[in-house]
């Protein structure tokens, strides 16, 4: 479908656009250098950071979830942890905890820092911890702060999480609370890579050295970009499509698509307008475009909504998946 002839409201420092879409291509291409085969999750997940949201990652073990997220740590020059997330794990043992030391004044509690005090989190196998562990980082994920014996400690910024997780249907797995799932701006799919990129991959792995990561930008680069993120406009016509891709997720909505009220118990929230909305953002810049179009929104919408949607029994029956219904839904109403 054409794009409305309207006028687009545009960020007014188009150099500063350019450059971000340089710094943008440059660190994909510096990560895509380590990681084979996954420049669109590369890239998502970049717009993501740059959109100030939190990332979770869907796929088989062995697929290079976690090396990726570790690349880009060195690639955006961020301070980096890993947290493996096992049945065992605590949430002391994320966020810290309280401890009582002894000095020349006495005895007394002193916080001792966990690994959620960072700028890069890499939840790794979010989904083999218990509930409880998994909401640790409910509070870090939304307000950027963690709170300890009625005393709120604030996260350095920028913070954000990058969780990876397996299939939900293999053994010793726990399906993530649809309260933190919704924290998450995307939900991105790490699939089987290409013949091709298995060729090179066996080559780099077997045959060659490692390629040495550069460090592309700076903390406070980051944060530069993420503020010219929020200045990037949206057209009211671009922002009511973006509703209506929302709403037509909602099976009791007006505006509800048909496969919606057939597949769907619960559709996407809020959240899952904001996400939209904050990703096609980053999108348009790294494009070097000073305004988002129909075009951004569309990239990421299947990413902000997929984990957003609730497949009825129906859908369940008939062996239709969220990312299957959402297909249908985005043909209906395009």
């Amino acid at each position: 479908m054409s794009e409305p002839k309207k006028q687009m409201p545009e960020v007014r420092d188009k150099k500063a656009v350019l450059a971000f879409a340089k710094r943008f291509d440059d660190i994909c291409s510096e990560t895509e250098g380590l990681i084979v085969g996954l420049r669109p999750v590369i890239e998502d997940v970049v717009a993501a950071i740059l959109a100030e949201g939190n990332v979770l990652l869907e796929g088989l073990p062995g697929l290079g979830k976690t090396y990726l997220i570790k690349t880009l740590g060195e690639v955006l020059n961020l301070q980096f942890r890993r947290v493996q997330f096992t049945a065992d794990l605590m949430p002391s043992d994320i966020i810290g905890t309280n401890i009582l030391v002894q000095d020349e004044h006495g005895k007394r509690l002193e916080f001792q820092k966990g690994p959620i005090f960072t700028s890069l989190l890499l939840a790794d196998e979010i989904n083999r911890a218990t509930p409880k562990t998994q909401a640790a980082l409910l509070e870090a994920m939304e307000e950027h702060s963690v709170t300890i014996g009625g005393k709120t400690n604030k996260l350095t910024e920028p913070f954000f999480v990058l969780a990876t997780q397996n299939p939900i249907e293999q053994d010793g797995t726990y399906p993530l609370p649809q309260a933190q799932l919704d924290k998450f701006l995307l939900k991105l799919i790490v699939g089987y890579p290409s013949e091709k990129d298995l060729i090179t991959i066996a080559e780099r792995t077997t045959n060659e050295k490692y390629p040495v990561i550069k460090q592309i930008i700076s903390r406070e680069e980051v944060l530069e970009m993420r503020e010219l993120v929020r200045e990037v406009p949206v057209a009211p016509h671009i922002e009511d499509y973006a509703i209506k891709l929302v709403r037509a997720t909602q099976p009791e909505s007006p505006l509800a698509a048909k496969s919606a009220k057939e597949y769907i118990e619960k559709g996407s929230g809020p959240r899952g307008l904001l996400s939209i909305l904050h990703a096609s953002k980053a999108r348009a810049l790294s494009k070097g475009k000073t305004f988002v179009s129909r075009e951004e929104i569309d990239s990421v919408a299947l990413q902000a909504l997929r984990h957003r949607i609730y497949p009825n029994l129906n859908a369940e029956a008939n062996g239709i998946g969220r990312d299957e219904i959402l297909a249908k839904i985005f043909a209906e109403i395009s």
